[in-house]
């Protein structure tokens, strides 16, 4: 049963500019629960309920996203560039009403979502916006945000999961993927990379935005030019290569992460090329070793998937919606097929990091 929600009375809790007069469902999001509340002197704002299932731990959700944001707001050259989250009665960026639910709000931006690029210089202005996001936090103390999704990029508990699901095959499904398993276990190794220069401190711990999709970064409707970044519900301590992995993982792939036919998948060198050169333009504080590592980065995020995705397979289909049988395998194999085609443009990913560090 959809439980009841009362948006009206929530947003009274917030310190809008107006009274408000009108408070509508907004948007098309799956997780969340969005509106957007019209005030009497004019000012909109977004209302949001936080999904609990997602999210078990909202008042951490909200102190991450507060400290960021209040970080933010004195580095930023434009109040446009950060979203601007009002506080509530409770001198929160969060109300609790009587059901436990969490709320939100902050004030509406207007501007352009995209779910996949039109152009190149939309991918190009998501790396500036992801760059630039990344940057301005680099000396904010990643150890002090809590730690929402405990061991979200972590690849070596992943496999630890895969071998655990591997193991005991709940669905009898092993046997029909061993070519996929191979492929996963020989690189294994490689796989706990980021994790373990992490842990020696080889890596710098950053602020990560951990969903670095296309569509969560909003631009302007004239220029077409970033202006900030959205959903900051997955902002955790972590590596500044998993951001970019996933952009890349993402936005440089020639098919949708679960295209059937694998011909169509591999890695775009060109998209490659303008992520990174807004990447690294935005993001100048990156270390040698990060500059270097950034194709692995590419790699790792899109074999975690893989592994996940498989995982989930083998699990039978208990974390992923899934709209067929499968459809995790599917997506797994997907992955893998664009793991493979790093691979074999390896040197030439390499090359083309070098050549745009070498123009910042």
């Amino acid at each position: 049963m959809r439980k009841v929600l009362h948006p009206e009375d929530a947003i009274k809790h917030f310190r809008t500019g107006g009274t408000p007069v009108s408070c509508n469902e907004f948007g098309h999001g799956h997780i969340n629960s969005t509106y957007m509340v019209k005030t009497d002197d004019g000012h909109e704002y977004i209302l949001q309920c936080i999904n609990q299932y997602v999210f078990n731990n909202p008042k951490a959700v909200m102190e991450n996203v507060g400290a960021v944001v209040e970080y933010l707001r004195g580095r930023v050259n434009d109040p446009k560039e950060v979203l601007n989250f009002l506080l509530s009665d409770t001198d929160t960026y969060y109300y609790v009403d009587e059901a436990g639910e969490y709320w939100r709000c902050y004030e509406f931006a207007d501007g352009i979502c995209l779910e996949a690029p039109e152009s190149d210089q939309d991918f190009y202005e998501s790396a500036i916006a992801f760059g630039r996001f990344q940057e301005m936090l680099q000396e904010f103390p990643a150890e002090t945000l809590h730690e929402t999704i405990p061991m979200f990029h972590n690849t070596v508990n992943r496999y630890r999961m895969f071998k655990d699901a591997l193991m005991a095959d709940r669905v009898d499904r092993a046997a029909s993927v061993q070519p996929e398993i191979a492929f996963i276990m020989e690189r294994e190794e490689e796989a706990g990379t980021l994790v373990r220069l992490l842990e020696r401190g080889e890596l710098p711990l950053r602020v990560t935005h951990n969903d670095t999709k296309l569509n969560n970064v909003l631009l302007d409707r004239k220029t077409r030019k970033a202006m900030c970044v959205l959903d900051l519900d997955t902002v955790m301590p972590g590596s500044s290569l998993y951001d970019f992995g996933d952009s890349i993982r993402f936005g440089a792939a020639t098919a949708a992460e679960d295209e059937p036919d694998l011909s169509r998948m591999e890695i775009n060198l060109e998209l490659f090329r303008v992520y990174t050169a807004g990447y690294l333009t935005a993001c100048r504080s990156l270390t040698k070793k990060e500059t270097e590592l950034l194709p692995l980065g590419a790699k790792i995020i899109t074999l975690e998937l893989a592994v996940r995705f498989l995982t989930d397979y083998l699990d039978g289909d208990r974390y992923f919606k899934t709209a067929y049988p499968e459809h995790n395998l599917v997506r797994a194999r997907s992955q893998l097929k664009l793991v493979a085609d790093m691979e074999r443009k390896w040197e030439q990913m390499q090359k083309i990091v070098a050549e745009e560090a070498a123009k910042n």
